[in-house]
């Protein structure tokens, strides 16, 4: 059984190019349990291919300005959020947040969430975005947490489409 989320010692740190295998490991783990209901399995295949090769991840990180938070508890990663700063100025996007299936539910998600908005804010930022396909369970997970419903788009990534709802929350 996971640990719970009170026992547990939680660590959220920046991660580095040294941390791209294990959040290609942690992605392994996550992407197709939260996306085979939501969207094909070829779009799932094709999505992964794209966006969490080792060499994608580099350049996320080297040319992107994406930076990558990895979540810890009781010595183990079990989750990873990416965020970057978007335009107008303030503005920063979230571009990934995964939790391990066998650690959700426990409040690790909101833990690593409010540590991207905690960096979020240090780094100036005054809101927060990020994209939610729309039959995605994880909508009422942002809603509980603040993000509020912007727009509505429909975004091409080679051959497919991704559904998406774009959620804002100011940050205070």
């Amino acid at each position: 059984m996971p640990p719970s989320s009170a026992t547990a010692p939680i660590a959220v740190q920046p991660a580095t190019l040294a941390d791209i295998p294990t959040i290609v490991a942690l992605a392994e783990a996550t992407w197709e349990p939260t996306y085979r209901f939501i969207i094909s399995r070829e779009q799932l295949e094709y999505m992964y291919r794209v966006i969490y090769t080792p060499a994608s991840l580099r350049r996320q990180m080297v040319d992107n300005g994406h930076r990558f938070l990895l979540l810890s508890a009781e010595g183990h990663a079990c989750g990873f959020a990416s965020y970057s700063a978007k335009e107008p100025a303030g503005t920063y996007h979230l571009n990934k947040i995964y939790l391990l299936p066998s650690h959700q539910g426990q409040g690790l998600g909101q833990h690593l969430l409010e540590a991207v908005e905690s960096a979020v804010r240090e780094a100036g930022g005054t809101v927060l975005e990020l994209n939610v396909n729309r039959h995605n369970p994880a909508l009422a997970f942002y809603e509980r947490l603040g993000f509020q419903r912007h727009q509505e788009v429909d975004i091409a990534i080679g051959p497919y489409w991704m559904n998406d709802y774009v959620m804002r929350k100011e940050l205070a």
